[in-house]
């Protein structure tokens, strides 16, 4: 018997050809094709269901082959085309052309169908092949998403065998969007007392899609800032949800019973975590936190605590804005188009030249905390801003309310409409002729005050872009064509440090 299923390899679905042979000689199950532990294991779980549901098991040697054999074939959603290619094969069930449909599940002993995870890149692929797509019940919010997708969902090994001899079902069709788990944050930039600068440069690094590196004591507010960065991004377009939810249904962190994901996404991780769970990675190449927080925001609070190497991997995904995760038969390629959010002290005590409280840091301590996040890696961020601690008169004082998150989303929506209308893709992301382009200065002042500041304080060519980029973002936010010296200034503002102003 030959069946189809799928394997996930990135965010991708590679056709999984299962065949089964039932020959004589001593009973037993033997499987070829790259099957880690998990596969091999469904020996016994098939085995076991098929009898629970009242199926006979051959008494003669089968032999299963997954092609193509250089695919490590992981997980237990093998299990379902496995037993029904073994029912197939020794002719309880009817064969069928292999191009009938994709099948994939788990099983249980009972014979029941759990839910799974990957399935969104597997129905889409069915989707394209134009294949009926047998799965779990538990599943089908989730592959509803896939319009035009023929669903054949199932509950037991029962079901599963009624739907290979007539996949019928029902075909995906446009409706509301299934729901996602309400936000219980609520989180509002009118919460945000003082910290002018900061909202400027978070409306700013919203608006272009621009990396932003806040530096200020603690308790200043750099972490309440970074949580309302997600209230005035505009919401997710149909084609990012897909790519966000395929993400979050790999890594098994799609809510059970939810659809597509329309939030964008926010992820904070600790500063301990490893190299693989920042980027990605593991034997079998999995998502990490900067694929889970594409389409969103990826928040390093204590950026200097972070392991060097670990940070240090994040310079080229960031600039590319995918992960590449090669090994030694595949390479595995992630999405990576996020906002990269950065929040650091002055200094490991906290309080260096903020006029706070004195500074207890030893001598040379605060020089060896700031060198741990590298030049190179400081200047893959577009903007960076001080976050000074609040006075307590002003975050008493009637009516400081500001303005709310949805005022600062219209003036984000709509300078991102227009870098789009220009050309196809945000400011942060400009680069080569585009940049060019879009981003020549109008006036000889505006020229003259950015080659002092590239002489000056010795900034790189990139450091030069991205200034030209944020420049660009502050006059689409103003509603102005042309660049002038003042969208430079405020660009400029945002881009010198204090080892680049005291230089």
């Amino acid at each position: 018997a030959r069946l189809y299923a799928a394997a996930v390899l990135g965010v991708d679905a590679v056709k999984v050809i299962v065949e089964v042979d039932v020959s004589p000689g001593l009973p037993g199950v033997t499987m070829v094709g790259l099957p880690d532990a998990t596969v091999r294991e469904s020996r016994d779980r098939v085995r076991t269901a098929i009898r629970n549901c009242g199926f006979p098991f051959p008494v003669d040697r089968v032999t299963v082959s997954l092609a193509p054999a250089d695919v490590r074939k992981v997980g237990a959603a093998f299990d379902l085309p496995i037993a029904l290619g073994i029912l197939a094969a020794s002719g309880v069930l009817p064969h069928r052309d292999p191009s009938a449909c994709t099948i994939v599940g788990g099983l249980s002993l009972d014979g029941s169908v759990p839910a799974m995870t990957g399935l969104l890149p597997i129905a889409v692929a069915a989707r394209q092949r134009n294949e009926p797509l047998i799965f779990p019940a538990a599943n089908e919010p989730e592959a509803a998403i896939v319009r035009g997708l023929r669903l054949c969902p199932v509950r037991s090994l029962v079901e599963a065998a009624q739907a290979l001899i007539e996949p019928r079902g029902r075909i995906a069709a446009d409706g509301p969007r299934p729901a996602e788990p309400p936000d219980q944050a609520g989180d509002d930039l009118a919460d945000v007392r003082g910290q002018v600068a900061g909202r400027r440069a978070l409306e700013i690094a919203a608006a272009g899609g621009h990396h932003l590196l806040m530096c200020g004591p603690p308790g200043s507010g750099k972490t309440m800032m970074a949580r309302r960065l997600p209230g005035i991004l505009p919401p997710l377009e149909f084609d990012e949800a897909l790519l966000v939810t395929s993400i979050h249904s790999i890594a098994g962190l799609l809510p059970p019973g939810y659809g597509l994901l329309t939030r964008r996404p926010f992820r904070a991780p600790h500063h301990t975590c490893s190299q693989a769970a920042l980027v990605g990675g593991g034997s079998l190449p999995r998502p990490g936190e900067l694929s889970l927080a594409t389409g969103g925001v990826l928040f390093l609070d204590e950026l200097p605590e972070f392991g060097r190497r670990v940070l240090e991997t994040l310079r080229q995904p960031i600039e590319d804005g995918v992960v590449h995760i090669a090994r030694a038969n595949r390479t595995a390629i992630f999405p990576a188009e996020v906002m990269v959010v950065g929040a650091m002290n002055p200094c490991p005590c906290g309080f260096h030249g903020t006029g706070q409280r004195p500074c207890t840091c030893p001598p040379g301590s605060v020089e060896r905390y700031r060198q741990r996040l590298t030049g190179p890696l400081r200047d893959r961020f577009d903007m960076s801003v001080e976050i000074p601690a609040v006075p307590w008169a002003d975050l008493r004082a009637s009516g400081a309310r500001s303005e709310p998150s949805a005022a600062v989303r219209a003036r984000v929506l709509q300078a991102r409409r227009k870098q789009l209308d220009r050309t196809g893709r945000l400011n942060g992301r400009l680069a080569g002729r585009d940049l060019e382009r879009t981003c020549r200065l109008a006036d000889a002042e505006a020229e003259a005050l950015l080659a002092r500041a590239v002489n000056r304080f010795h900034l790189s060519a990139r450091a030069a872009c991205r200034i030209l980029r944020v420049a660009r973002t502050i006059a689409d936010l103003g509603g102005e064509s042309s660049l002038g010296a003042a969208h430079v200034a405020e660009a400029l503002q945002f881009r010198l440090y204090d080892g680049e102003q005291t230089a």
